[in-house]
């Protein structure tokens, strides 16, 4: 072994790195391909569209319609790590200030007195003619005006979504200027990238917003064809204004002619059309496949990391017994987590990484930094949960009903944690909904006293506001509690991150110490696609839960995928 005072190990890391970034400068110099067609099964491939109109304020718009509709702001995917850069752009919906570029918007700022964001279009970015619907027509700023009144009007929207925006008007056919109320932390992602901020016009929505045959956007693709419950199609949009810039030479977008995205609510289905290659990109492959995928399939390249949301039970904090505290802490001792992630995740989840992912830096802390009343919450101990169910007036516990979707593949992981409770004299029963008829359970309060669910985290705010804040829309728990609402509010007004940081961390423990829900593990998971997907390293959300201009960037090494049998 060489001395440690030799420089030649590190002379052997930098010509490792040199020749690193040799391999890779030459991977993104190989030139592109025009043509061919992209199948994909994106990360919730089970669920099929809920709505192909943003007024509906359906969670999953910018999933399936993220190539068609475009937002103010979009990920700057030179910033990923495959590029260099330090980000994986697969978490949900959180976009650091340094990894956002403009995509409708050309530049914008921050300005004070009045408060507002002044935002200046790109000039040219047309809508596509639709028949039946609309001409071709340039995209203007009286198009974000009418979208965000739209949406703000909305019967369904979240509350308090807006309620920082004073107006948004055109101050000339290319500037939108954004006038705030207050300031909100989340200002850019709530309109500018976020879950409902697609920029829908006018046209669209007299002919019928709902009609996926009506939907017109400035995207790298328009809808060609649905089959409910089977396919979304696209077709290219040859006047599509964005490029790509690969080995320093910019490409006009998109390069595939058409992309397909797959709903498959049979996971073992999903898997096969995989291994044949009739998927090109799955983007959410549970760990439990991979090890049979690399020896059936061992060409296939993959992609390893933490879901980015939270497993859980959510129970009811307005309805006995889980309005009592004890009840809730009982049942989170009751059920054996580190046993969960043994036996059923295989060993590949994380004890805690909600309502905080790792990913958040400054935000989240881990598990043995928390206090021991939040670390006794993750333990497994069924005496401990007896003495407190007997305390709170259930010795001999009880019975609740818990609700879970059909297309959840996790039916095994709560039957599992309907045995350990069993143990302390509570029974769950499991009622299975189909998704629309789930999802309105919970939007209109009338979800069972348990229900579970896998949320996403959003991002650190969000995570926080939406799942625990008084009569937000995704909170199923029912919780409530006027000192935790006021803390929110305090956080997003707060324009020092490190002081939100400070207020989440400690937000955080609170609602993980008050436990509306029963916790369980986070899962790792996977995603796997062919190598004639190219310019790809498994990126997975370029805004809220929009992987659009990931996949308008993909290219199909063509006779690669020939010559490979498929």
């Amino acid at each position: 072994m060489a001395h440690p005072k030799t420089p030649r190990p590190a002379a052997w890391l930098a010509a490792l790195a040199l020749l690193a970034a040799a391999g890779a400068a030459s991977a993104q110099a190989e030139k592109p391909q025009y043509g061919g067609a992209l199948s994909i099964a994106n990360v919730y491939y089970t669920v099929s569209p809920l709505s192909f109109d943003i007024a509906d304020w359906p969670w999953k718009l910018n999933q399936d319609t993220g190539l068609t509709y475009e937002s103010l702001f979009v990920a700057d995917l030179d910033k990923s790590r495959r590029k260099g850069g330090k980000y994986s752009f697969v978490p949900d919906a959180w976009l650091a200030p340094d990894a956002l570029r403009g995509e409708l918007a050309e530049k914008w700022e921050l300005k004070q007195n009045p408060l507002r964001l002044e935002v200046q279009l790109r000039k040219g970015v047309m809508f596509p003619a639709k028949e039946g619907v609309m001409a071709a027509r340039e995209l203007t700023a009286e198009d974000v005006v009418y979208s965000y009144n739209r949406y703000d009007k909305s019967p369904k929207k979240i509350p308090t979504y807006f309620d920082h925006v004073d107006k948004v008007e055109a101050t000339g056919k290319h500037t939108v200027v954004i006038g705030f109320k207050s300031y909100n932390a989340e200002y850019d992602y709530r309109f500018g990238w976020g879950y409902y901020s697609a920029i829908v016009p006018k046209e669209v929505v007299e002919a019928g917003a709902k009609d996926w045959k009506k939907a017109n956007g400035t995207g790298p693709y328009s809808i060609d064809n649905y089959v409910a419950g089977n396919a979304l199609s696209f077709k290219k949009n040859p006047n599509y204004w964005d490029s790509e810039k690969i080995g320093g030479q910019a490409y006009k977008l998109p390069f595939a002619d058409s992309i397909t995205y797959r709903f498959i609510k049979d996971e073992a289905t999903a898997l096969t059309a995989l291994r044949t290659g009739k998927i090109d990109v799955m983007e959410a492959v549970r760990w439990s496949a991979v090890d049979e995928l690399k020896k059936s399939a061992p060409k296939l390249q993959w992609n390893r990391y933490l879901a980015m949301g939270g497993n859980f039970i959510a129970l009811r904090t307005d309805t006995k017994p889980f309005d009592d505290l004890r009840v809730r802490r009982a049942l989170n001792m009751a059920v054996n987590k580190p046993e969960i992630i043994k036996s059923y995740f295989g060993g590949n989840a994380e004890l805690l990484a909600y309502p905080m992912h790792p990913d958040y830096a400054g935000y989240y802390e881990p598990l043995s930094a928390m206090p021991d009343s939040v670390k006794e919450l993750f333990s497994y101990n069924p005496a401990k949960a007896k003495q407190l169910l007997a305390e709170a007036g259930y010795p001999n516990g009880f019975s609740f009903k818990t609700q879970i979707s059909s297309a959840s593949l996790d039916q095994d992981l709560l039957t599992m944690v309907a045995a350990y409770l069993a143990k302390v004299g509570v029974k769950l029963e499991i009622q299975v909904m189909e998704y629309p008829a789930y999802l309105s359970a919970m939007t209109t309060k009338t979800n069972a006293p348990g229900y579970y669910m896998f949320l996403g985290h959003t991002n650190p705010t969000t995570s926080l506001r939406k799942a625990f804040v008084t009569k937000q829309t995704w909170n199923p728990s029912q919780y409530a509690d006027p000192e935790f609402d006021k803390k929110m509010a305090e956080v997003y007004a707060e324009p020092d991150e490190r002081i939100r940081q400070v207020k989440v961390r400690l937000m955080t423990r609170e609602i993980l110490e008050k436990a509306p829900h029963l916790w369980l593990p986070t899962a790792y998971a996977y995603t796997a696609w062919w190598p004639w997907v190219k310019n790809y390293g498994g990126e997975l959300r370029a805004g809220a839960e929009r992987p659009g201009p990931i996949h308008a960037r993909i290219w199909v090494d063509q006779d690669m995928k020939k010559k490979m049998g498929f």
